[in-house]
């Protein structure tokens, strides 16, 4: 049966797959994005997408009901928690109300894209849904792994005091084709720096770990969820856990470059490990990771290598 979505944040990265996924199996999709960090480029054209270019913060102007809400929008990247702090906290709080009343109104599923910083540095490893986490409330990083935090809050309030259908997925790494080369994540940090030849900085002693998800692998276990009856919170991701240094020189092994690995200060806050525990999903969804870290890794380097403009933006 074909349902009519409404996605915010569908011009970026996790959002622009999200859309083509549900295009492909007949969905009717209205995208809305004010292309803080997404891009018009990402976007298909197509009888049943229709883009709006507008920020949540100040209210969804989509018109008509909609089946679910999907709020995806919020930028995601450490280089974006400096730059526009306020900008992530007014799209997790605001953005989010505003996109729970649209549920509410339209009896809709909603869907809330959480994520493992949630965590924070974590104590307990790998991390159930269960465990709260270990979050500096204060730190640089909190305008998102609070913001986040709150968004959850804000959902189960609705359920509880509404009656609304909510579904969250906490997010872990998920990474592939249409990433920003210049977000500051480690997996299109690397590459870019590997396809110019330039040195690969792995921040601390590079033993700090985490668990990598193939955009493609993130989007099924999305849909599981949406489609179910599940509220969650939801991990979903894979259990693979590799060190910064690996990665690092992964990268530079798939890539067939010279480049070295160059180790500078780690930043305040990031998390040491990180792994989730998947077990919540695979029982209730069924959902297990399908795509291998080095041919996700390969299919990523592909598209970086192919769009020169991205990385000369970086």
């Amino acid at each position: 049966m074909t349902k009519r979505v409404l996605l915010t944040g569908g011009a970026g990265f996790i959002g622009s797959h999200l859309v083509r996924a549900l295009l492909d199996r007949g969905d009717e999709v209205v995208a809305v994005d004010n292309l803080v960090t997404g891009r018009k480029e990402n976007l298909p054209s197509h009888a049943r997408f229709t883009f709006v270019e507008a920020d949540v913060s100040d209210g969804i102007p989509a018109e008509g009901r909609f089946d679910a809400v999907l709020h995806f929008a919020c930028p995601a990247s450490p280089v974006d928690f400096e730059r526009i702090p306020i900008e992530i906290l007014r799209v997790d709080s605001l953005g989010t109300f505003h996109a729970l009343d649209r549920a509410k109104a339209d009896g809709a599923r909603f869907l809330l894209a959480s994520t493992s910083e949630v965590y924070g540095d974590p104590h307990v490893h790998p991390q159930p849904e269960t465990y709260w986490g270990n979050v500096n409330p204060t730190g640089v990083r909190s305008v998102y792994d609070e913001a986040k935090r709150f968004s959850e809050a804000a959902a189960f309030a609705y359920q509880r005091h509404h009656g609304v259908d909510v579904g969250v997925v906490r997010i872990f790494n998920a990474y592939g084709p249409r990433m920003r080369a210049d977000d500051g994540r480690a997996v299109p940090t690397f590459i870019t720096q590997a396809l110019r030849g330039e040195p690969l900085t792995v921040t601390g002693d590079g033993a700090q770990t985490r668990s990598l998800c193939f955009i493609d692998d993130l989007v099924r276990g999305i849909l599981l969820l949406l489609d179910s009856g599940e509220s969650g919170p939801m991990n979903c991701g894979t259990s693979y856990e590799i060190t910064m240094t690996e990665l690092a020189e992964t990268i530079i092994r798939l890539a067939g470059g010279t480049s070295t690995v160059k180790y500078v200060p780690r930043p305040a806050d990031d998390p040491r490990q990180r792994r989730p525990d998947l077990s919540l999903i695979r029982q209730r969804l069924g959902y297990e990771p399908l795509v291998t870290l080095e041919d996700g890794l390969q299919a990523t380097i592909d598209y970086f290598r192919s769009d020169i403009s991205a990385i000369s933006r970086a």
